[in-house]
């Protein structure tokens, strides 16, 4: 499982014209799935999420987490996280979950991080074509895959 989180002043979602999910101070999560992962998985990267201390304290250093700030999180899912460049200039995804896999872990991924934080998260929706804005802020953008945890 890989996220990209990117710390953000406001952030939102659009599916078919309309705003799915929206958010001020927090965390824009992207969300990639594959075909090995497993809830511990889910459970270490939504830690990860909530303990990250990547917004400013009163001092301007990075050094509190999202549950610290009382922040926000937007997850979109992103199979293209997993793409492969390996060969030509045309990525493969093999490694992406399928459907099957991807949705029911989405969602599982969105309960926890939700139970973990103790209030709504704002979500997208898995294989929409979606439109999603955001302002980061910092910028502050962290790349976090749950298969290297060494």
């Amino acid at each position: 499982m890989r996220i990209v989180l990117q710390r953000v002043s406001e952030a939102s979602v659009r599916v078919k014209g309309s705003v799915n999910g929206a958010i001020n101070t927090g965390l824009l999560v992207f969300l990639g799935i594959e075909e090995a992962d497993t809830f511990e998985d889910i459970d270490w990267l939504c830690n990860k999420v909530l303990k990250m201390r990547i917004f400013n304290n009163e001092k301007k250093v990075m050094n509190l987490s999202l549950q610290d700030i009382d922040g926000e999180v937007l997850v979109i899912s992103q199979f293209t996280l997993h793409a492969s460049t390996k060969k030509g200039n045309r990525p493969g995804y093999i490694k992406a979950a399928k459907p099957e896999i991807a949705i029911p872990l989405y969602e599982e991924f969105n309960k926890h991080l939700e139970k973990l934080l103790g209030k709504p998260i704002k979500t997208g929706i898995f294989g929409a074509d979606m439109k999603v804005s955001l302002l980061n802020d910092g910028p502050v953008t962290i790349l976090i895959d749950s298969k290297n945890r060494e």
